[in-house]
């Protein structure tokens, strides 16, 4: 996966959870399975950044981008600053 890729993947996510928070805030609610879709489209996203971090640090170091894959959700999740 090249960056447009992730980027491309990134957007996606982002419309479907601004799509679920629009729902959530207009009134609507949630259903117990969009609030899962909810936290699961967080996770990615926090992992297609993460991985987009990686990669462009990889290329900025010189180093081969496509050496880096998507961390697991609990790394990503868990990861300190």
């Amino acid at each position: 996966m090249d960056d447009a890729e992730v980027i491309k993947n990134i957007d996606k996510l982002v419309e479907r959870e601004h799509a679920l928070r629009h729902q959530h805030t207009s009134g609507e609610g949630l259903s117990a399975d969009e609030r899962t879709e909810l936290d699961r489209l967080e996770v990615q996203l926090d992992q297609c950044w993460d991985l987009l971090r990686r990669r462009r640090a990889l290329r900025d170091a010189g180093e081969d981008p496509d050496a880096t894959t998507v961390r697991d959700a609990d790394t990503v999740e868990h990861y300190q600053q």
